[in-house]
């Protein structure tokens, strides 16, 4: 539909535009555009391609109260009011309620003038643009999670940062330290992003943070119950654990020696009127576990960190033998299948 001072050539029923008329209008079905007309009262005189979700067809002698609810009308109605008195096109956009929820309108206002320029009607076409709200309303909402996800990441760097310098006697060790923990955060983020932000399952987090460190990962490494799937802060955490406790079996536990064992399981229970997960980590070794002298920061992440971060408890205990790490989730930081 031509606009402005063109828009009277192609109104339906013009002389020796007939043909034209028609299949352009005929056209329009195949399309998510709209074109109604209005006199300078603005009454429809006739409209082609309305979508069903509009209150009612636009009739000879209606108007934009019969078609659609007060607010929008009203919003049209000035609208139009403005394109009779300045002549300029006007644009607005409009939000119907529909059962799937609120469909968007774009429309173009424009003067349809007669051979002496003066203004006759109005031109009005719709275009629905709901597809491209929802988009614009999903990255919006993807930004947010993303900009939140991020501070939290950035606290757990900086809360890594601090706890690392405060147990590193030098420089060096401050850095090859905090380096191996921030690869560990890096690692299971990675599973977190790949799964579209929704977190990561425990078989997943031991191979990115143990299995690495094993010499024959099918010896070294006996997973027993379940295999919950934890969300993104919860794997975060539980990732930085194992992270601190691989590390430390491979200095001086189990996974130094070749045919050393650790076992990892997780099983449900109830703890206090509500489901938890244990997650339980068992070594033995010949020699006694350093991760016992001192406050360092791996204890320190293990035993307060890590549990405080998840709403859970945790507790390590080492002795001659070995070293075992328990460490309780609460509900609402996993999932089963």
């Amino acid at each position: 539909m031509a606009r402005g001072a063109d828009a009277t050539s192609t109104r339906p029923g013009s002389s020796g535009t007939e043909g034209f008329d028609r299949n352009l209008l005929r056209a329009l079905e195949n399309t998510s555009i709209s074109v109604l007309y209005q006199d300078r009262d603005f009454r429809y005189l006739w409209s082609k391609n309305v979508p069903s979700v509009w209150k009612n067809v636009p009739l000879p002698g209606t108007t934009d109260a019969d078609l659609f609810p007060e607010q929008e009308a009203e919003r049209l109605n000035e609208a139009k009011q403005l394109v009779v008195e300045t002549g300029e096109q006007a644009r607005i956009e409009i939000k119907l309620r529909a059962e799937d929820g609120f469909r968007w309108f774009e429309m173009w206002i424009d003067p349809d003038r007669d051979e002496a320029g003066t203004i006759a009607g109005i031109v009005t076409t719709a275009v629905e643009i709901t597809e491209q709200k929802r988009r614009e309303q999903t990255l919006r909402a993807l930004l947010r999670e993303v900009s939140h996800r991020s501070k939290n990441l950035l606290a757990i760097i900086q809360s890594i940062a601090t706890q690392t310098g405060r147990y590193s006697g030098t420089v060096g060790d401050f850095l090859v330290r905090f380096r191996g923990r921030l690869q560990s955060l890096a690692a299971s983020q990675d599973l977190v992003t790949s799964s579209n932000w929704r977190g990561a399952d425990l078989h997943e987090l031991i191979a990115g943070q143990v299995v690495r460190f094993c010499a024959d990962p099918v010896r070294n490494v006996r997973l027993e119950g379940t295999n919950p799937y934890l969300n993104p802060n919860a794997a975060l955490h539980v990732g930085l654990a194992l992270h601190e406790l691989a590390v430390n079996s491979v200095s001086y536990g189990a996974l130094s020696r070749g045919d050393g064992v650790v076992t990892i399981s997780a099983t449900t229970a109830d703890r206090d009127d509500r489901s938890v997960l244990e997650l339980v980590w068992r070594e033995q070794s010949h020699a006694k576990p350093d991760l016992s002298g001192g406050r360092r920061f791996g204890s320190v992440a293990l035993e307060k960190v890590v549990p405080a971060s998840l709403n859970g408890t945790a507790s390590l205990s080492t002795d001659d033998g070995g070293l075992t790490y328990r460490l309780t989730i609460p509900a609402e930081n996993f999932e089963l299948d």
